[in-house]
């Protein structure tokens, strides 16, 4: 063995008690001790070292060999050192030649920061090495002089050198100097850096709080391994509050992404439940509408999710339980993945073993349901790419595309089409008409609204400027009525805002770099080329130098030009749009293969932007695999300006999204099978049996 790895963790303490037991992010902190030594590569062997029986248990449980410390060097003054020599001295066959102490008191431990700082010592560059944050602060005594710094001179921060905090999380050491000088520091010392996010020790109930607090922000959002996901409503499904009209009916908000969820969820195999404690028409509303069973009026929630579970025949360390306030707790206690949202009771985020980034009602269920389906990956892989894999030639193929993150959404195979309602400027330069039309794509279940942004005295062709135009504003040059009908700063905060408010994502198409410095001063999270742009390499090299996820539309475009473009923009963060840039598009025109013709030339996730008039050929699409479906919208296609005609009205809009979310669930997973429905016809009907 080169390399062991040493957690004391004695049962008493005196600011927390059994602190090493309290649970961050649902795990206790030994058991987050031992979780970073086991994951660092470099590390043969994990033990702990305690004296008390149940920390005993959870260190085990946790994948660790236990060392029972004797009572001499278990009270409050005994050093870690005499832990990890007398570790040392337990079972093993010769010393290994590091030793690696982890405290239990840091709750956050990187095993790529443990893996560098082991490295350093097996690579002789240091004997021993301690974890450190940078840091520039000024240290006082409490007499008012300076330990680090003359008072009288203040240098800048730039000015001064580093100098590294002891965060006391991990001490990397050769065994042979420990055994030597009996203590940690010997040789030539040196510091792993590590984040300031990582730094902090759990000495006091405050400490407590703050990394409890930070865990959600910290940790990696790992999968959740459960068969089964029970959840209350109010507070989870909605953000606590209900609205009540003057016939006392009360109105919650929540989240359509959710439904999405469960219905991924469903498709999946996992079983779902809704608990609720009231008896509420809403509740029972809502669960019909997400097709789940709900169990209301609970006088105790923990007994009807035991009888549950039970009767489903459930293994209960495989069921996540989703809770907010204290009449949880006793239900999350039941379940092996208990789990809560950031707004949540203090005591229930305490316990819970997820604490989700998203808050009741704004899509926590649906961040729940990605993480669930994370951990189940034959749910995750795109239906038309099973369903043709049987048909597939032995020609090699690319593998598929990894989704792009685009604001809250994962845009690419396995995940819901995301839904693009374009705007562009069929607001006619009213934000009264682009607010209503926000309205019709949130409530028609878009993910995302996409407006067009130019600078008219670069984007304008001189010959054109001059030009008169009728408008409903009067006769005027084209320059003037370009000018007219552009929204600025104000109108785009006003979009913004809401956008945010009906949980839309919002973006634009820039034609100019000044319209890309515009809307990255609008923290937009993703840009969009324009067909019209894909030549234009100066917009593409500043799009490209944003860094943000960038959509691609490709009308009017050779495979040639695209390749060009692909080259600018790389292919790390982006999604590709077939596209057909007739306005209406004729269906003969549609040329739809080329969905797959670009999935497999560029290896990004492609969806489609139409300009056809109905549903059809955007419903095609989709079964051909399209990842995102953009159409354009509006109040009436008869309304004044050049794009109304070829759009979608509000009620084209809804039939589009409606349908889409059916043809997701109706393509399945490609895998022949005889479905529950088939079972009694399949007796009554066949004569032979095989």
């Amino acid at each position: 063995m080169r390399v062991l790895a040493v957690v004391p963790a004695r049962g008493g303490s005196v600011g927390v008690p059994l602190k090493n037991l309290e649970k961050v992010g649902g795990t206790p902190l030994v058991a987050r001790a031992v979780a970073a030594g086991l994951r660092a590569e470099l590390v043969d062997e994990v033990v702990v070292s305690t004296d008390h029986d149940q920390i005993a248990e959870v260190a085990a449980d946790a994948g660790a060999r236990v060392v029972r410390r004797p009572a001499d060097i278990s009270g409050s003054t005994a050093s870690s050192e005499s832990a990890v020599l007398h570790a040392l001295s337990e079972g093993l066959d010769g010393d290994p030649e590091v030793v690696v102490l982890i405290q239990c008191t840091s709750a956050f431990i990187d095993p790529a920061d443990l893996d560098a700082a082991i490295a350093k010592v097996l690579a002789g560059e240091a004997d021993s090495v301690f974890s450190g944050t940078e840091t520039y602060e000024f240290v006082w005594t409490g007499d008012g002089k300076g330990v680090n710094h003359d008072p009288a001179t203040r240098p800048r921060r730039q000015d001064r050198e580093a100098q590294f905090r002891e965060t006391g999380a991990f001490y990397v050491m050769r065994t042979a100097g420990l055994r030597e000088g009996g203590h940690r520091f010997f040789g030539r010392i040196a510091v792993q850096p590590v984040p300031a996010q990582h730094a902090v020790e759990v000495d006091t109930s405050d400490d407590l709080k703050i990394v409890r607090a930070l865990a959600p922000v910290v940790d990696a959002p790992l999968p959740i391994a459960v068969d089964a996901v029970v959840t209350d409503f109010d507070g989870v499904h909605t953000d606590d509050r209900a609205f009540v009209d003057s016939d006392g009916r009360e109105i919650v908000a929540v989240s359509r992404a959710d439904g999405m969820g469960f219905s991924l969820l469903k498709r999946a195999g996992v079983k779902l439940l809704v608990l609720s404690t009231e008896q509420n028409p809403v509740v029972a509303a809502r669960a019909a509408k997400l097709g789940v069973p709900v169990i209301q009026g609970l006088a105790s929630k923990h007994e009807a999710l035991a009888e549950w579970i039970a009767s489903e025949g459930l293994d209960p360390q495989r069921v996540a339980y989703v809770g907010n306030d204290v009449n949880d707790l006793t239900a999350m206690s039941l379940v092996g993945w208990p789990v809560t949202v950031p707004d949540a009771h203090a005591q229930v985020r305490a316990v819970a073993r997820v604490v989700l980034s998203t808050p009741g009602g704004a899509g926590a269920v649906r961040e729940l349901a990605d993480r669930v389906l994370a951990a189940r990956p034959e749910a995750g892989a795109a239906p038309v790419a099973k369903a043709t894999a049987a048909f597939s030639s032995p020609v090699s193929r690319r593998p598929e595309p990894a989704p792009v993150q685009i604001g809250d959404a994962l845009v690419g195979a396995g995940q819901p089409v995301y839904m693009i309602a374009e705007i562009g400027i069929n607001h006619n330069g009213d934000v009264d008409i682009a607010r209503k039309l926000i309205d019709v794509a949130a409530d028609a279940g878009c993910q995302a609204v996409k407006f067009q942004k130019r600078t008219p005295e670069i984007c304008v062709p001189l010959e054109q400027r001059s030009q008169i135009r009728q408008t409903p504003w009067g006769e005027m040059t084209y320059m003037e009525y370009k000018i007219r009908t552009e929204f600025g700063y104000d109108e785009y905060s006003q979009i913004a805002k809401h956008s945010e408010e009906r949980g839309l994502a919002w973006f634009a198409s820039p034609w100019d770099v000044p319209s890309v410095e515009f809307l990255e001063a609008m923290d937009v999270p993703t840009h969009k080329v324009a067909s019209a742009s894909i030549t234009d390499h100066e917009l593409l090299r500043a799009l490209a130098a944003t860094n943000k996820p960038i959509i691609l539309s490709t009308g009017m475009s050779t495979l040639e030009e695209i390749d060009k473009a692909v080259e600018i923009l790389g292919t790390s963060k982006l999604v590709m749009m077939h596209a057909t840039s007739t306005y209406p598009l004729p269906p003969e025109e549609a040329n739809l293969r080329t969905i797959v013709t670009l999935q497999e030339r560029y290896g990004v996730p492609v969806g489609y932007s139409g300009h056809e008039r109905g549903l059809q050929i955007s419903l095609a699409a989709v079964t051909l695999g399209a990842v995102t479906v953009e159409r354009h919208i509006t109040l009436d296609r008869t309304m004044w300006g050049s794009d109304h005609a070829a759009s979608l009205e509000p009620s084209g809009l809804e039939h589009l999204v409606r349908d889409i979310r059916v043809i997701e669930s109706a393509l399945g997973d490609g895998v022949k099978r005889v479905f529950p429905g088939e079972e009694a016809p399949r007796a009554r009907l066949r004569r032979v049996t095989a």
